[in-house]
């Protein structure tokens, strides 16, 4: 019997190739938890869905393992995995009713007929669609069609749960609305469950944990709250959310505490992922960090600024400024009349504390 709890999925100093040269995965090591959420995050060719291709069975790995609840499964064929997928075109037979489809996969494992009704009606009352049986997938929304696929995925009762992009398809909305039932559904069932998306709010939105790809390698492992709040590279800081970075030299660093010299002005900042003393290193700062006009002496970086533009959000009010020689540098500033002074043109002091202001490792070389 395999081991409760912990690394019920494993991947194991795993690498993919198809040409024989170019690693798209590169010496993964990767343990997901019984029950939980992992998103694997990052943009298009970072290897996320091709991590989720051989879980799946439908890749092979050049080298490295795969583990499923204590068993390998490199050379276990996909219908044995026991594994439920969801694609973003659905996949649903047109020709079938929801209920057929859903019956599908119960029906090829031999399953008894009131224990395969038992289990339709059961799953499409969990996906809201009690009333939706006896209809066909073009009668359905996407929407809705999302949710036969999410239950068809369910019905068999699979060890493990993976979506590759599955609300791609759809619009704004109603992906928004799909996010808060897939992770709803996920909390109910406790079923393990690996998701696939290039979007990082839909990552942050419903994952325990999130594995930001970058170059087929994992740059971050975190939960969504760590990731955004203490990223480890310039790259997460980037991916994750929206942010403000400055590039500088390394002048100091002691006590907790690095001094980055930019355009002449040196800051403050917390010492994360930095060279030596003499090297470049990316600042990395959240909008809502930065405080508009700030007492002096209340922050160690109070430095001026011009703005540049005004966009109104609603709660904030979008600010975009010129500092240290970079004009696309952006501040959520909270919407009340006591920055009504704002006005494109117009200079402004900004600051922020150093705890803040995360220094990183240095840009890419282009």
């Amino acid at each position: 019997m395999a081991s409760d709890n912990k690394h019920y999925v494993q991947f194991v100093k795993v690498q993919k190739s198809y040409d024989g040269e170019i690693l798209v995965v590169k010496e993964l090591n990767l343990d997901i938890e019984r029950g939980e959420f992992l998103t694997m995050l990052g943009p298009s060719g970072s290897g996320k869905t091709t991590c989720l291709m051989m879980l799946a069975g439908f890749e092979t790995a050049t080298h490295g393992e795969i583990v499923l609840d204590g068993e390998p499964i490199n050379n276990v064929p996909p219908h044995k995995r026991n594994i439920g997928m969801v694609f973003q075109n659905y996949a649903l037979f047109p020709h079938m009713t929801v209920a057929e489809n859903l019956a599908f996969p119960l029906e090829v494992r031999n399953m008894g007929k009131p224990e395969i009704e038992k289990r339709v009606s059961d799953v499409l009352n969990l996906v809201q669609l009690g009333e939706f049986g006896n209809r066909r997938p073009a009668q359905l929304s996407g929407g809705q069609q999302q949710r036969v696929a999410v239950a068809r995925s369910l019905v068999f009762e699979p060890k493990l749960i993976l979506m590759d992009e599955p609300l791609g398809a759809l619009d704004k909305q109603l992906r928004e609305q799909m996010q808060y039932e897939i992770k709803h559904i996920h909390d109910n069932l406790g079923v393990t469950s690996v998701y696939v998306t290039h979007d990082q709010s839909e990552a942050l939105t419903m994952s325990n944990r999130i594995a930001v790809f970058n170059d087929g390698v994992i740059q971050q492992l975190a939960s969504p709250e760590a990731l955004y709040e203490e990223p480890d590279n310039a790259f997460v800081a980037q991916f994750i959310g929206e942010n403000n970075t400055l590039v500088g030299d390394i002048k100091e660093a002691s006590n907790g505490v690095c001094k980055v010299e930019v355009n002449g002005i040196v800051i403050d900042a917390l010492p994360v992922n930095i060279g030596a003393v003499g090297g470049k290193s990316t600042l990395s700062l959240r909008p809502e960090r930065v405080t508009v006009a700030p007492e002096p002496g209340s922050c160690p970086n109070i430095v001026d600024a011009n703005v540049e533009e005004l966009i109104y959000l609603g709660d904030h009010i979008r600010t975009r400024i010129s500092v240290l020689g970079h004009d696309d540098f952006i501040v959520k500033v909270p919407n009340s009349s006591s920055h009504a002074q704002l006005k494109p043109g117009h200079p402004v002091k900004v600051g922020w504390h150093a705890r803040d202001c995360r220094a990183l490792d240095a840009p890419a070389a282009a």
